[in-house]
């Protein structure tokens, strides 16, 4: 798949494992984490083999965040994506959104 990071936060972390913004800082097991599923998002060929990883936790949420993906980072931390497919050739563009903490 192709990766498309829609903050620059994100970026950073996935280039350099830090940030040089305050707000978005993380532990570096979760950073670490963080570089690995970004890893496995570019790897798979499409979105159905995140289904078979059982460690991931892929799921399509719904209400007011529907159409939006996301896998686990850790037991408290989740990459929430959007997917978007292209015709001619298919080419699976996964937009990263955010690192968001899943018991807020």
């Amino acid at each position: 798949m192709t990766i498309q990071f829609d903050k620059e936060y994100l970026s950073e972390l996935y280039y350099t494992g830090k940030c040089s913004d305050k707000k978005h800082r993380f532990q570096p097991g979760i950073v670490k984490n963080y570089v690995k599923r970004i890893i496995t998002l570019a790897e798979a060929p499409n979105i159905e083999t995140l289904y078979v990883l059982n460690s991931l936790n892929y799921e399509v949420l719904t209400g007011d965040k529907a159409g939006i993906s996301f896998i686990r980072i850790d037991l408290k931390y989740r990459l929430e994506f959007k997917v978007e497919e292209m015709e001619e050739p298919i080419i699976t563009i996964c937009n990263i959104l955010d690192i968001t903490n899943h018991y807020k």
